[in-house]
Parts: C-alpha cells; structure tokens; sequence
C-alpha cells in the first residue's frame, strides 16, 4: 500500500503567508530579470508571473520542509532562537542553489528571451535571503501566537473538568444516603464501642478534609491519594463489611508519582455503583501499579439499573488525563 503525501504545515497561516509573501516576491524578481519589459508586454507578464510564482510556491513548501524539521528536534518556547538562527543558516545555503537553478534555467531555455546577468543573481539573492528572514519570524511568531492559544483553550477546558470533577466529589461525599449512613454508623458505634467510634470519626474527618483542601490542586501524590482511599475505603467497610473488598497494592516508586485529586474515589465509586455488592457475591477491587501505570480492575456483577452520573464521572477522568498529558486513557 502507497504512503499519501503530506503538504509540509508550519501554521495555520500557510496559505495566506504564501500568497501574501510569494505574489509580492514574484512581482519584485521578474521585475530584476526583465526590467521594464514586465509590466510593458502583457503576454510576458502573464507568462513569467505563472511560472515564476509556481517556483516560488514550491521553494515555499522545501522551505516550509526543512523549518517544520527544525521545530520538531527544537520544540521547545525556550529553543526559539536557536530554531531562528539554524533555519535562517540553512535558507540562506539553499536559497544559493534555488536560486541558481531558476535563473540559470531561464537563461538556458530562453525563457521569454531571458539571458543571464550576474547583477541578477545578486538581487535575487538578496531577495530571497530577505523573505526568507521575514517570513521565519513571522511564521516562528504566528506558531508561537497559535501554541498560545491553544494552551489557553486547554487550561480552560482543564479547570472546567477540575470544577466538573469538584461537584462530583461534592455530590459524592455529600449525598444524603452516604451522610446519613456514616452519621447513624457513628451513633451505634458510640452506644457500642467508643474506640471504634473514634476511629470511624477520624476517618470521616479525613475524607472531608481532603476534600475541601485539596479542590484546588490539579495534581496530588499518589501516595497523597491513597491514604485518602484508605479513610474512604474504611467508611465503605463500615456499611459493607465482606461484601466489598479493595486491595490496594502500589509499589514505593509509584506513589511518588502524581495523579488528580478524586480520581481513584470516582473509579471505585463507579464500580460499586455499576455492579451489585452482597454477602454472597462480594464486590472485589483491586489497585495495582506497574511500569508508571495504574490499573483499577474489579469483578462484574452488573446492575440491571445503572447511574448516568458515573458515565459522566469516567468521562471527566478521561479528559483531564487527556489535557495533562495529552495522551488518550
């Protein structure tokens, strides 16, 4: 199967820089090699502009080539002149030969009845050299403005999943049953057992206090994380008891690795909602990590009635992961 080719892309401008910078240096080039007999002879002028453009358009995509392989080994805002400084070097070492073969090539087939003049060379030399360094600005400049851009529309987009994934923790913990069920837990264990009963209250606390304190920051240590699912996992076990087990088994590494605040709660929160939880068939979570991943698995006993809001829980996940790595989970 053939491979399609591909027009090399700097910015979303090509098209208008090109026209906008080639049109202008066609008129300026003719103008050195058939002096006043371009805008004179109407047939020359038509002639000469069609084909010397073309050149010019195709000297635009070598050009154009040659920067985008610059800006991929050089990607980075703090490379920027360093990316100017070698493409300027290597337009200019190409303009010579482009440049040459144009000229030259008139000469040689009589176009237009052309004949070769040094002093054409020099001009146009100087020409190329000038739109070159013009246009590596500029276009450096539009890249730059478009990276701007698009960083912004994603750092909106990423606050609106963190508010997003904010309310659904909020709803969460919130929820009327869930607070309501910790709250008459805690009364049976202070009529039952005291010390019981204060580690339930503390484990409570730390739940809400990691919630309230940490809304704001977009990433947390995953070790951060776990000690909060260790508080949350032991007000799940207070209502469930053996029908729900969560196995937590992250090696030293990888907690020091950063994840989003909520995340692994929104996960096993979906699974128990999805499936059904009993004595007789226990739902069973297990939290593993390995080679910079994190896996969340669980057995299926799905529910004939499922939440829409745990759809909209996993979907958040997948867009925050999406703009803070720019990677598809």
């Amino acid at each position: 199967m053939g491979s399609t080719f591909t027009i090399p892309k700097f910015s979303n401008k090509d098209f208008q820089v090109l026209i906008g910078s080639m049109l202008p240096m066609t008129l300026i080039m003719n103008y050195y090699l058939f002096n006043k007999a371009y805008f004179s002879d109407f047939s020359l002028f038509i002639g000469t502009t069609s084909v010397t453009f073309i050149l010019l358009a195709i000297a635009f995509l070598l050009y154009g080539f040659v920067a985008i392989a610059v800006r991929n080994r050089l990607p980075r805002a703090s490379q920027s002149i360093k990316r100017i400084t070698i493409c300027i070097g290597l337009f200019m070492l190409m303009s010579v030969v482009y440049v040459t073969m144009m000229i030259r090539g008139y000469d040689l087939l009589h176009f237009y009845g052309y004949e070769y003049q040094e002093s054409h060379f020099a001009k146009s030399y100087v020409s190329f050299i000038v739109i070159n360094i013009f246009l590596t600005f500029l276009n450096e400049g539009i890249y730059r403005y478009e990276r701007y851009k698009e960083n912004y529309k994603e750092t909106v987009q990423l606050k609106k999943e963190y508010l997003h994934s904010q309310l659904l923790g909020l709803k969460s913990q919130m929820n009327p049953h869930f607070l309501f069920n910790c709250l008459n837990t805690l009364s049976c264990l202070i009529n039952e057992d005291e010390e019981q009963a204060e580690d339930f209250l503390d484990h409570m606390s730390k739940v809400y206090r990691y919630l309230l304190r940490n809304n704001e920051e977009q990433l947390v240590t995953l070790e951060t994380e776990l000690n909060f699912i260790r508080s949350y996992t032991y007000l799940l076990k207070s209502r469930y008891a053996d029908a729900l087990d969560i196995h937590v088994s992250i090696n030293g590494e990888d907690r020091e690795r950063f994840i989003p605040p909520l995340t692994l709660q929104m996960i096993i929160e979906n699974a128990m909602n999805q499936n059904t939880i009993s004595k007789d068939k226990p739902l069973h979570i297990n939290i593993t990590s390995g080679s910079g991943n994190i896996m969340v698995c669980n057995n299926v006993q799905t529910k004939m009635h499922t939440i829409e809001e745990n759809d909209a829980a996993m979907e958040n996940i997948t867009n925050k992961f999406r703009l803070l790595s720019r990677k598809k989970y």
